[in-house]
């Protein structure tokens, strides 16, 4: 799952950062409301964590231009504002729950993954239903990668290409695709970085009787190993 932190304490971003990554989640972090829609846009994250008190745009200010321009991404406020007017203001907006600071972090993440299945974001073409292939299958609790319902040991990024490519098994999906999933927002990162995280991900995948594939022009898919002769 792949969560987009507004968010400009550096102290809480990188505490939720670490928290959220060990929990097999990618986050891609922004610290400004200015740089937070351009960041939405480019990302496509499946749920966005917004703090209210923002620099350059208030969080409510950036939450409204998103539902204005379409973004339906949903969302999660996270502030020290807890009133019930904070909270109705923020919900009338176009908030999908708001949990007000100090929170727990296991119930900040318990609503986060439900804001995710409620939202059961898939690429086009793709199965609405947990995709699995070859014993490979998306938790839907923890969005971890299992091959035999045991988690596979996979980076943000590895995991990142995996979802994308399990989404629609036996059919490629183009290396700019998976560029956008796999670094979203990061501009200064070339496309052909993808390629290291093919190759990492290609050779953990080896054990697991699942191949990934390199269609030259069209981009990379999964397929079944050929049994051993």
């Amino acid at each position: 799952m792949k969560l987009l932190l507004v968010e400009d304490n550096p102290t809480i971003q990188t505490t939720l950062r670490r928290a959220f990554e060990r929990r097999g989640m990618q986050v891609i972090g922004c610290e400004d409301g200015a740089r937070a829609l351009d960041r939405w846009e480019a990302s496509m994250p499946d749920v966005v964590l917004l703090d209210l008190s923002l620099p350059g745009l208030d969080g409510l200010e950036v939450l409204s231009r998103a539902r204005a321009a379409g973004l339906r991404t949903p969302v999660m406020i996270l502030t020290a504002r807890g009133t019930v007017g904070d909270r109705i203001l923020g919900l009338n907006t176009g908030a999908d729950d708001y949990l007000a600071k100090p929170f727990d972090l296991d119930e900040l993440e318990a609503r986060i993954r439900a804001l995710a299945r409620r939202a059961a974001p898939t690429l086009p073409g793709a199965s609405a239903q947990a995709p699995t292939f070859c014993g490979l299958r998306i938790d839907a609790e923890s969005g971890a990668v299992c091959h035999d319902d045991r988690p596979m040991d996979l980076t943000a990024r590895e995991l990142a290409l995996l979802r994308a490519l399990l989404a629609r098994p036996g059919q490629a999906v183009a290396k700019e695709r998976l560029f956008e999933l796999v670094f979203p927002g990061e501009r200064e990162v070339q496309t052909e970085a993808i390629e290291v995280v093919v190759y990492r991900l290609r050779k953990k995948l080896a054990q697991t009787g699942v191949q990934l594939v390199t269609l030259r022009g069209l981009g990379y898919l999964l397929k079944a190993a050929p049994a051993p002769a």
